[in-house]
C-alpha cells in the first residue's frame, strides 16, 4: 500500500504549498519592477507587472537556475524555446545568449521569479560527494533544461529567502542553504549535465573554455579552426559540440555578444551607434545596422529611443 506522504496528490499539494509560500515571501522582497540583485551577489529577483506580448528582451545568461513562482516566462536559446512557471525550473549549466519574454503577468498578480547563479568552483567541490563512482551515462545534451522541482528543493529556496531577513543569517546560513540547493540539483534528472561542466577535459568543459575565450575577445576577429585547436578538438567536432551545448555556432555566439554589448553601451553609457559599432569589433556601419535590426527588430537609434521611453533594462 502506498504511503500517503508519497502519493502523487499529496506530493502535488506539498509542491503547491511551497510555491505559494515562496511567492508570498518574494512579493515582499521584490517590491519594485525589473530585474535586480538581492543582498546576496549570486541571487537576484524578477518582478514584472505586465506581460510582454510582442516584446522580447535579450541578455547574456551566466550559468544559472531560475524559477518563476508566479506567472510564466519563455526563454529562447538558439532555436530552442523553454517555458517555465509555477514549480518548474529552468537550468542553464553554461553561459548563454538568451531571449526571454514574460508571458503571464498583471498588476494584481505580477510575474515573480528568482535566479540563482551556479558557482563552478563550489559545484566542483560537491560533485565527488554526489557522484563518488563518476558520472553516469548521459543522453543528448541541450543548451538548457526545464524540470519539475520537488517539495524539498522548493523548501530550500524558501529557506534561502528567509535568510535575507537577518544579516547574520545572510552571511552564515545562506551559503549552507545554497550548498543544499546545489546538492539537490546535482541529484536531480539534470544534475549530471551540471556536474559535467566542472569535469576537466569533458566536452562541456572544453566548450566552457571556448566560451570564456569568446567572452574575453568578443571584439576581435577569430578563425573557428584556431579556436578549435585551442581546446584540442577538430574543427568539425568543435562546431558540432558547440552548437549542441549552446544552441549557436561559434560565429553566431560572438555576434550575439557583440550586439548585446553594443546595445548596453548605447543605452547605459550614452554611446552613439558608430562608437558602439567600433567598440564591439564591427568595421562596417551598414553590417552592424543590419545585424542589429535583425536581432532586436529595429535600427539602433530607434531601438534605444524606444527602450529609454519604456525604461526597459538591458540585462548583462
Amino acid at each position: 500500500m502506498m504511503n500517503s506522504v508519497d502519493s502523487p496528490s499529496h506530493a502535488s499539494k506539498l509542491v503547491l504549498a511551497e510555491v505559494a509560500a515562496i511567492a508570498d515571501r518574494l512579493n515582499q522582497l521584490a517590491f519594485r519592477e525589473g530585474s535586480y540583485a538581492s543582498a546576496l551577489e549570486w541571487l537576484y529577483f524578477n518582478r514584472y507587472s505586465q506581460a510582454e506580448a510582442n516584446e522580447q528582451l535579450y541578455a547574456m545568461n551566466w550559468p544559472i537556475v531560475g524559477i518563476a513562482v508566479q506567472g510564466s516566462k519563455h526563454m529562447r536559446v538558439g532555436e530552442q524555446i523553454f517555458t517555465y512557471g509555477g514549480a518548474r525550473l529552468f537550468v542553464a549549466p553554461i553561459s548563454l545568449p538568451i531571449t526571454f519574454q514574460t508571458m503571464q503577468a498583471s498588476i494584481t498578480e505580477p510575474f515573480l521569479g528568482i535566479g540563482i547563479y551556479l558557482d563552478p568552483q563550489r559545484i566542483a567541490e560537491l560533485v565527488p560527494n554526489v557522484y563518488p563512482q563518476g558520472l553516469p551515462p548521459m543522453d543528448k545534451r541541450e543548451a538548457g533544461y526545464v524540470m519539475d522541482a520537488d517539495a524539498a528543493l522548493l523548501n530550500a529556496i524558501g529557506r534561502l529567502l528567509e535568510c535575507l531577513s537577518n544579516p547574520s543569517d545572510t552571511q552564515l546560513l545562506a551559503p549552507l542553504v545554497r550548498d543544499e540547493l546545489y546538492i539537490r540539483l546535482l541529484r536531480s534528472p539534470v544534475g549530471v549535465y551540471i556536474a559535467e561542466t566542472v569535469f576537466a577535459d569533458s566536452v562541456v568543459q572544453r566548450m566552457t573554455q571556448a566560451i570564456a575565450w569568446l567572452r574575453e575577445h568578443y571584439d576581435q576577429p577569430f578563425k573557428v579552426p584556431e579556436l578549435a585547436s585551442r581546446i584540442h578538438l577538430s574543427e568539425s567536432s568543435f562546431r558540432e559540440q558547440f552548437k549542441a551545448v549552446t544552441g549557436f555556432s561559434p560565429l553566431q555566439y560572438q555576434k550575439m555578444l557583440r550586439l548585446q554589448e553594443a546595445r548596453r553601451l548605447m543605452l547605459s553609457e550614452g554611446m552613439d551607434a558608430t562608437g558602439a559599432c567600433r567598440m564591439v569589433g564591427y568595421v562596417s556601419d551598414s553590417q552592424f545596422s543590419r545585424d542589429y535590426s535583425r536581432l532586436f527588430g529595429d535600427a539602433p537609434s530607434r531601438d534605444i529611443a524606444r527602450l529609454r521611453i519604456g525604461s526597459r533594462p538591458v540585462v548583462r
